[in-house]
């Protein structure tokens, strides 16, 4: 997993180069004063900014066993705002009287390219946490469907789908999708057999290591389910996460290629083929992840929306960290409230 961050953190930085360098390219830039130090510098921010808030939600527990990280934590947020700030100050002073309008329109193109980039990206690194299976299912679903469609396409293609695409049909569109649908319930059933995809990373205090082993939860835990009343004397055993991959498959089918129509258009709108050559005869990374970054996104508001609950272990880890009044202070208003409850005297009972 080190090593994907490491080439997730690489595709961050491919991709802001390539869009940066069609802004330069576009709007003649290469003289403006600081401009490229600039944006480097406020992808810099950015990118301290997203990282240290990941690593102090994932990682609370490390973060304040070290003195540095623990003050670094605690001041996260001061200290990526002062950095921005700085950089807004510099851009400020950078200012030249006859270049005003072209240097706020790049300031602008910066700000979009951080969004669009670095944003997304970090919402790849937290599904990743979240389990290799929120990563690579999402990711190969994108994959299978631009192949499916192409397939389709190919064979059936008569009818025209968006004009911003001519190549793209509605057979290959249908075609993709039920394909898609099939291949991420397959792909799903396979990948939550094996603890190593399905747990989340977790730092163990009593290894002082990352690890991703756990017992699954009810998610990746094979159950009975019953067809309609035709066949109601029929089961099958699946994988509750299979019914979600449907929702996950059916997104990357339908909305995912808008991603890829989002840049035809932005690449007709500035008279290019391709964000750039890094790929021969494939163009640039982005061109390769236009249609990942709307998957990214959409993966970790289902996650918020419709999987994540209460961690118990994060909660924890952070009444630790409370003085003892304070700590005292939550243990009597939770005995209060068990007490009340009637849950308390049953568990004294029990002892």
């Amino acid at each position: 997993k080190i090593m994907l961050l490491c080439l997730i953190f690489t595709i961050i930085l491919r991709c802001f180069h390539e869009i940066i360098t069609i802004g330069y390219s576009v709007y003649h830039s290469y003289h403006l004063p600081w401009f490229r130090t600039l944006s480097w510098y406020f992808l810099l921010c950015v990118n301290y900014f997203f990282y240290g808030e990941t690593v102090t939600d994932y990682f609370f527990t490390l973060v304040q066993r070290e003195e540095p990280l623990r003050i670094l934590s605690k001041y996260h947020r001061f200290i990526s705002f002062a950095l921005y700030l700085t950089g807004f100050c510099m851009f400020v002073l950078s200012l030249v009287k006859k270049h005003y309008r072209l240097q706020f329109y790049m300031f602008g193109w910066t700000h979009v390219t951080l969004l669009i980039v670095v944003t997304q990206s970090h919402l790849i690194i937290h599904n990743l946490f979240e389990g290799m299976i929120w990563f690579i299912v999402p990711i190969s679903c994108v994959i299978c469907n631009d192949i499916m469609a192409y397939m389709f396409g190919f064979f059936f293609g008569r009818t025209p789908l968006i004009k911003l695409s001519p190549k793209k049909t509605w057979e290959g569109f249908i075609g993709g999708f039920f394909a898609t649908i099939v291949f991420g319930i397959l792909l799903s059933y396979v990948m939550s057999g094996y603890s190593y995809f399905v747990c989340p990373v977790e730092f163990n205090n009593d290894s002082n290591s990352f690890t991703v082993d756990c017992e699954p939860s009810e998610l990746f835990q094979l159950q009975d389910y019953g067809l309609p009343p035709v066949l109601q004397s029929i089961t099958v055993k699946l994988y509750p996460f299979q019914i979600h991959s449907i929702a996950l498959s059916a997104f990357a089918s339908i909305m995912g290629p808008f991603g890829g129509f989002f840049a035809s258009g932005f690449k007709r709108a500035f008279k290019i083929k391709d964000f750039a050559n890094t790929i021969p005869g494939h163009g640039g990374i982005m061109d390769r992840f236009d249609c990942q970054y709307l998957m990214a996104t959409f993966v970790n508001v289902y996650i918020a929306s419709f999987i994540r609950g209460p961690n118990p272990s994060k909660v924890i880890q952070q009444l630790l960290a409370l003085r003892p009044d304070q700590q005292l202070h939550i243990f009597n208003s939770l005995k209060a409230h068990l007490t009340e409850k009637g849950l308390l005297p049953a568990l004294e009972e029990a002892a």
